[in-house]
This record gives structure tokens, sequence and C-alpha cells, in this order.
């Protein structure tokens, strides 16, 4: 059964060297990433079943025995958030095939796109640290690739500042696990949460907060999000879909897995995760609200909605955390299919503007229909998958008596609609202020067909995730009581 943990990591890195050898057919490549991460979301799938039927799934690297050795973990939260990833990274894909512009251009993409799927299954399932950070570096080198592809003066200055502040985060990461080896002697995680507590408490408490600035900064929670509104709307559209809906989730996956694994009790930082998840969803809303260019609105709603999985993690409770986890699957598959739909407004508009946009829903219905459900979805207009995942964080925050976290996220949600609503009316309603040209002039109906076709099966995974909303919360559920209580993970592990 190791060989499901295997799969996700080696098979995108084997197939991106297939992919760089077969250079010269941009069809062999497609063939190749499709196939790859056809693979992936195949092996995900099984591995979601696995781990729910008979546990926590450990694969020693070399044979080595942790802690000593290098241990590879799945459990159902990282089964669920890869099965997840790989759904979005093939979709995305599909769409990037359909567009022009950019697949079609770049020999590069398809190896850098799938270098950038090993990152994230590599930041999934490690169990320690140090891998953790090793992921992180895989993603950032794929990511800057991605972001700067094409050349243009605007992406090279926001890649260069997308660089930086992951530089800065890395530089921290490596301090933190520095101080974490010095205090422990391990870097393991389920070694960490039997030594973690026999530390003095000031420390454990410094090294936890350590670990969610480090983590912060990849998840974009305020005030550490500066870097992201201007740094995703100028990759072209495929790109940032992935990035909107991965790799900012990959930073909350981060912190929940550090957070309650390596840390327990009063080491955890509640209240300070509150507080953050408060100010992240204001201040990413009402950036969002002021905007006019689509892509950069949605941008900062990236941020915005990461406050709501930071308000379940600092709960600490069950239904807190089960309400982060449904969340996250939502908005991974959610803000994806949303930057999607700006992509193919780009692409049969020539603008993403909303001053220059107008009267879409008449000539292009299908797309109107598809962001009016991601969009609604994004607000939590019910029976939609964003209601379900946002009225479980609510319930949590009330049965925890964080009753003013919960306020802001339902002004939140209120300010969310109307900034739906704002690009609804000016791009889907009234006049455009040029008339449009014929769609044929800019995309053949083969790559239309295709681009709107992989838009309509992320938009279709979200209303699956409403549909089964009553399996996934328990399953949410069941992998919440797990990452609270350890033991199985631990036992796994260190056994």
């Amino acid at each position: 059964m190791s060989v499901l943990l295997a799969v996700p990591i080696i098979a995108p890195l084997l197939g991106a060297a297939t992919s760089i050898g077969l250079g010269k057919s941009r069809r062999a490549q497609r063939l190749v990433g499709m196939s790859v991460l056809g693979l992936v979301l195949v092996d995900s799938a099984f591995l979601v079943w696995r781990v729910d039927t008979s546990g926590v799934l450990v694969a020693h690297a070399g044979r080595w025995r942790a802690p000593v050795g290098i241990a590879f973990v799945a459990d159902r939260l990282s089964a669920v958030v890869l099965l997840t990833s790989a759904l979005t990274l093939l979709a995305v894909l599909a769409f990037a095939i359909g567009e022009p512009g950019t697949e079609d251009r770049h020999v590069g993409f398809h190896p850098t796109y799938l270098i950038l799927t090993a990152g994230v299954s590599f930041a999934l399932l490690p169990g320690d640290l140090f891998n953790l950070f090793v992921a992180f570096e895989v993603m950032l080198m794929a990511s800057y690739v991605l972001l700067t592809m094409g050349g243009r003066a605007d992406q090279v200055r926001s890649g260069m500042t997308y660089v930086v502040v992951s530089l800065v985060a890395s530089s921290l990461f490596l301090l933190a696990l520095a101080l974490i080896y010095a205090a422990t002697g391990t870097v393991n995680m389920a070694d960490l949460s039997e030594k973690i507590a026999d530390l003095p408490p000031g420390l454990g408490r410094g090294l936890a907060v350590l670990l969610v600035v480090v983590f912060g900064i990849k998840a974009a929670v305020f005030p550490l999000f500066f870097w992201l509104p201007d740094s995703y709307p100028t990759a072209a559209a495929p790109v940032t879909a992935v990035f909107a809906g991965l790799l900012t989730k990959i930073g909350v996956y981060a912190i929940l897995r550090t957070q309650t694994v390596v840390f327990t009790g009063d080491l955890r930082p509640g209240g300070l995760l509150l507080v953050v998840a408060a100010f992240t969803m204001v201040v990413g809303v009402l950036g969002a609200v002021a905007q006019t260019d689509m892509r950069r609105l949605l941008s900062f709603h990236i941020v915005s909605q990461i406050g709501y999985m930071i308000m379940g993690i600092g709960l600490f409770s069950v239904a807190g955390i089960a309400g982060t986890i449904l969340f996250v699957v939502h908005q991974i598959v959610v803000k994806a299919s949303l930057f999607l739909v700006a992509g193919l407004i780009q692409v049969r508009a020539a603008t993403d503007r909303l001053d220059r946009l107008g009267g879409l829903a008449g000539v292009e219905s299908v797309v109107a229909a598809l962001f009016a459900l991601a969009a609604l979805s994004l607000a939590g207009v019910p029976p939609l998958s964003g209601f379900v995942g946002k009225l479980a964080l609510v319930q949590a925050g009330a049965e925890g008596g964080a009753w003013m976290v919960v306020a802001v996220s339902l002004a939140v949600s209120l300010l969310t609609l109307f900034s739906m609503s704002k690009i609804w009316s000016a791009a889907f309603w009234g006049e455009p202020s040029e008339p449009l040209a014929p769609r044929a002039s800019r995309v053949s109906d083969r790559r239309w067909y295709l681009m709107l076709a992989a838009t309509a099966a992320l938009v279709a995974a979200s209303l699956v995730v409403s549909l089964a909303a009553g399996p996934l919360h328990r399953y949410s559920t069941r992998a919440a009581a797990d990452l609270l209580d350890g033991s199985d993970y631990v036992g796994a592990v260190l056994r």
C-alpha cells in the first residue's frame, strides 16, 4: 500500500522528465501531462478510501524507521486535500491546453506544471518539518517559472516580489527548524508531539507562533498578505487559477497540521489565530470591494476567505477544524473555477476590467451561469458549497463562544455577495463599452469548448460538495477528531 504514497510525488517528477524529452511535440507533452494527473487523481481517490476505512498509512523511505528515517504519512486530512488538489490540477491543465497564448507557446509549461504538482503532493504527505520545507521550495521554484512565463515586465516585477517574500518565509522556516531541533533533537512531527510538551511553556508557545508566521506568509493572512494581490493577477489565467485554488491552501494545511499534531493544549495560539482570522476576513473583503479589475478583485477574496479557515483552526475544536477542512475543499474548487471564468472573459472580451465589460450574459450565457454558481457559492448562498462550509464554521464559533469573529464572518459574507454582484452587473448585464468581436476571431470552437468544459467540471465539483455535504461533513469530523487526538497518527508513524 505504500505505493499509494509514492505515486503522487514520483509520477509527476517522471512525467516532467519525460515531457522535457518530448519538447518538440506539444501533443505528446499534453498526453503525458493529462495521463500523469489522471493517475494522481485515481490514486488520490483510492487513498481517501484506504485511510478512511483502515487508518493512517505510512511509508518509510529506505525502510529507515521514524524518527531517524523519512516518513511519508497519509491521514484523512492529507488524503482529501490531495484528492481535491489533483482534480483541480487536472481541470486547470485542460483549460491551459485550450487557452491560446500560454501552454502552446512555452515548451517548459508542462514540465514545470508537473513539478508544481509533485511539490503540492509532497507538501501534503511528509511526516517531518524538514521535508515540508523541501516541498515548499519545490513549489516556489515551479511557481516562479509559471508566474513569469511570458516575460512581460509586470510579470517579472510581480514574480520578484513573490520570490523575495517566499525567501523571507523560507529563511524564517529554516530558523524555526534550527530552534526546534536544538530544543528537541528531532523534526519528525509525530516525535515532536511527545517532546514539545516537555519544553518550558514559553518556549513551546514561541515556537508555535513562529510557525504560524512562517505558514501565515504562505497562506497570505493579515498582515502578511500584501504580496498576493499584486502577484497573482499578472500571470496567465490557468496559472492564476491553480495558484488561487491551491498554494495559499497549502499554507493553511501546514498551519492546521503543525498546530494540531506538533503542539497541544495551552501551547496552541488559539486567541491569536482568531484575531488574525477576523482581520484577514475584513481587510480582504474591503480590498475586493474597492477593485475594478476582476482578477485583482478575486485575488483579494483569496485573502478574505483564508480568514474563515484560520477561524476554524483557532477554535481548536472538533467542530471548528471539521468546518475548516470542509471549507478548504470547497475553496480549492470554487476559487480555481472563478479564476477560470475570468480567463474565459479575458479570452472572449480581451479584457477583465469591469469598466470595459458588459452584456456578456446575452452572448455567453454558459459563462454567465458558471460565474453565477461559483460566485454565489463563494458568498455562501444556500444551498451551495460555500453555505455548507460557512454554516459549519459559524456553528462551531457559536459553540465555542467566539461571537465577535462569528459576527465578522457573517458581515464579510454580505460584503462578498456585494462584490460578486458588482462583477455580475458590470460584466454580464448592461452594454459593453465596445462591441464584442466574434468569438472565432479570438479562439477556435475546439479550444473554447475545452476551456468551458474544464471550468464546468470544477463548478460541478463544487455542486457535488453541496450535494454530499452530509457525508463530507462526517468525514471532516472524523479527520478533525484524529488531528486533535493525534494518538493514531503518532502511533502509526513511530510504532
